[in-house]
């Protein structure tokens, strides 16, 4: 049986006595969609910022691929095949949506090893935003932004996709759009890797869960598995009336 492409071993970073993340460990298997859980300021998006490169881990290990990268800084993980989008939308919004995701072309891993790579029109198309490739990325709705920032992410080639909250903050059309999206990314063989509070979507979506409470895991599962644990209840609600339970 192969290794997981991501495996995550004892993942630790503390920021003075607050423990943000303590001692994570959980594998993504290539082609899941894994759920990263928890309620507001268990950890998930300091896991997040840990495995991408954008914090060093005090302690612990994230391998992918075989390649040990914890502690890697941010553009060797998106060398070896991570990209990500962000809680808060990063788009340059001074430059036009096509531009936008040339940005990402030029630093993917294709540009660099001579290999094929989608043209911006190709990601743009991929993500619903073949038709706006002349606006300025400040123009755009919210969810339109959304699907720049992944257009950006996807341009670098990556292996796996760090989504942070990307269905936040949708409507319930929009949200329906996103979900699609995901899917479509994951039956085309992306791994995904999703901090996510839409649990509608979570059942959805993902393969298997990890949940997470004051920087450590609680459970893993389905989705069905762990949203009925009276851990993963009792971290969201305070009480373990499951039967009280909507989350």
């Amino acid at each position: 049986m192969s290794a997981p492409l991501l495996q995550v071993r004892g993942l630790s970073r503390a920021f003075g006595g607050l423990r943000a993340v303590d001692a994570l460990s959980f594998d993504a298997g290539e082609g899941e969609i894994v759920g990263l859980l928890g309620p507001n300021g268990s950890g998930k998006t300091t896991a997040l910022n840990l495995i991408s490169g954008a914090l060093v881990p005090d302690r612990g290990s994230v391998r992918f691929a075989g390649a040990e990268l914890a502690g890697a800084p941010a553009y060797r993980v998106v060398r070896a095949g991570i990209a990500r989008t962000f809680q808060l939308v990063r788009v340059f919004r001074s430059m036009t949506v096509r531009e936008n995701v040339q940005a990402g072309l030029r630093f993917g891993r294709s540009a660099r090893h001579g290999g094929h790579r989608d043209d911006e029109q190709a990601l743009l198309d991929r993500v619903g935003l073949g038709a706006q490739a002349a606006r300025m990325a400040s123009e755009l709705t919210y969810i339109d932004q959304k699907r720049l920032e992944l257009a950006r992410a996807l341009a670098l080639q990556p292996r796996l996709l760090l989504l942070d909250e990307w269905l936040a903050g949708l409507n319930p059309s929009e949200l329906v759009e996103g979900v699609r999206l995901i899917r479509a990314l994951h039956e085309a063989g992306m791994t995904v890797l999703m901090v996510e509070h839409v649990m509608d979507a979570i059942r959805s979506l993902c393969d298997r869960c990890v949940v997470m409470n004051s920087g450590a895991r609680i459970a893993e599962g389905t989705p069905a598995e762990v949203l009925s644990d009276a851990r993963v209840v009792q971290a969201y609600l305070g009480d373990d009336d499951l039967e009280a339970a909507d989350v």
